[in-house]
């Protein structure tokens, strides 16, 4: 059994509505805005059937209107169980100058009565720690379905109740926003407090706790752009402006040519390149530590060709194939060095749609196997000087999240947050709303299609 009245007022009894005729369900509202104490019937007929004109035997007819209704609502309370209606709508006497009157009250236990178990969850929640009190709050508030006592909430009788529930309910939402605040959760105090703010908009309070959060929104994204979970899955796709060597908690990808060359010396390797960078942020600018390691991690990968001395003077001349993929170690943490590119005898590297797609498609599977599940995070590769010109910055960076999140299907535990980092000219020639699109999409339907031109 169950009385609603947190909204327009209902009685379910296993599960089902019960039918009660409009004097009855104002008669339990009035009951339920007593809050548990004794109603006389003189007044329960005053209010309830708002007759102010004092008839002959005027005190008769009321007191058997009251019965009347007393019996119908005992008679709805009866269909949970033989004795029910007696249980809940107790009867007494109170003395008066004019002899005893008949008093009615209702008995109802938080679980059957909602603005009860509502109040009883928010008490609680208020001497709780942040995260009990956070999931008492939520299911406090999921009991709201509109105003308290909704078709009495105006009068005289109900008004003690409706303030109380409403002021109660006030600070539900605002225990409920600095819940999720201690918990570092500003996502979910967001709406709530938007939620505060719209329905008291004179409330000088909630619309500063609204600015706060705002504010703390602001900072903790900082310069993410983008950020969507993947349903279903624990795995994000987050784009951000700054520096790829930056990224300290992730792993990192960094491109590379066929021939694996670390010496940036600005004629085989650019110093302004993402390769010249590693070697000179990671490896304090001795590339050949990082020689070592590729070369230890390249042991098992068949060349494709040796190129002679005369053909290649400069830079290494082994070539491995497009895609080959070496996981090299730095502390904690692994860069990913990816061969998307071809670097010919003339020393210009070059890659096309077809290159840096194969390439990623091998690159996920070596994350998987060798990231430890951190997040990875990558540069917009293609764009730099591998020259991969048949594909805008958009379109780049749409190939890397399709085919990250395509690898989703084979081994859902790739990485938990692909991270890609756009520099501010990049940003300004990437159109970040259709890789929102693009993720909306994935959601709906799996992967969807690869972007124009990058088959």
């Amino acid at each position: 059994m169950r009385v609603r009245v947190l909204g327009p007022v209902r009685l379910d009894v296993n599960g089902a509505p019960v039918r009660l005729t409009p004097l009855t369900a104002r008669l339990l509202l009035r009951l339920v805005a007593a809050e548990g104490e004794a109603v006389t019937a003189r007044r329960l007929y005053q209010d309830v059937w708002q007759h102010t004109v004092e008839l002959p035997r005027q005190e008769l007819r009321s007191r058997n209107e009251v019965q009347k209704r007393i019996l119908e609502l005992r008679r709805a309370f009866d269909l949970a169980g033989p004795g029910c209606g007696a249980r809940i709508v107790r009867t007494g006497q109170l003395p008066t100058a004019r002899g005893a009157q008949s008093t009615y009250r209702l008995d109802l236990s938080a679980q059957e009565l909602d603005s009860a178990e509502f109040t009883h969850l928010v008490s609680e929640a208020l001497r709780a720690a942040p995260a009990s009190a956070v999931r008492l709050l939520t299911d406090a508030l999921r009991l709201w379905q509109g105003p308290p006592l909704a078709e009495a909430h105006e009068e005289d009788f109900a008004l003690t109740a409706v303030r109380r529930l409403t002021r109660l309910r006030e600070t539900a939402l605002r225990e409920l926003v600095a819940g999720h605040t201690v918990l570092g959760r500003y996502d979910l105090a967001l709406p709530v407090a938007e939620q505060a703010a719209r329905e008291r908009p004179e409330d000088a309070e909630a619309a500063a706790a609204l600015v706060r959060l705002n504010a703390r929104l602001r900072e903790r994204h900082g310069a993410e752009l983008l950020r969507h979970r993947l349903r279903g899955l624990r795995v994000d796709v987050v784009v951000v402006r700054g520096d790829l060597f930056d990224q300290d908690d992730a792993n990192l990808v960094v491109g590379f040519s066929d021939t694996f060359d670390t010496s940036a010396n600005d004629v085989v390797i650019s110093r302004e390149s993402v390769q010249g960078q590693l070697v000179d942020r990671l490896y304090e600018g001795r590339h050949r530590l990082l020689d070592d390691k590729l070369r230890r991690g390249l042991r098992d990968v068949t060349p494709l060709a040796t190129e002679s001395p005369r053909a290649k003077p400069r830079g290494r001349r082994t070539r491995y194939p497009i895609g080959t993929t070496v996981a090299v170690p730095v502390g904690r943490r692994r860069v990913f060095a990816l061969a998307y590119s071809r670097l010919g005898n003339d020393l210009r590297a070059r890659s096309g749609p077809a290159d840096l797609r194969l390439s990623l498609e091998h690159l996920w599977p070596s994350v998987a196997r060798h990231g430890m599940f951190k997040p990875v995070a990558m540069p917009l590769i293609g764009a730099g000087l591998a020259r991969v010109v048949e594909l805008d910055h958009t379109q780049l960076l749409l190939l890397i999240v399709e085919t990250f999140t395509r690898s989703l299907r084979q081994d859902s535990a790739v990485s938990p947050e692909l991270r890609i980092v756009l520099r501010d000219d990049e940003l300004r020639r990437t159109e970040l709303t259709a890789v929102e699109a693009f993720l909306g999409a994935a959601d709906e339907r799996g992967p969807a299609s690869p972007p124009l031109g990058a088959r």
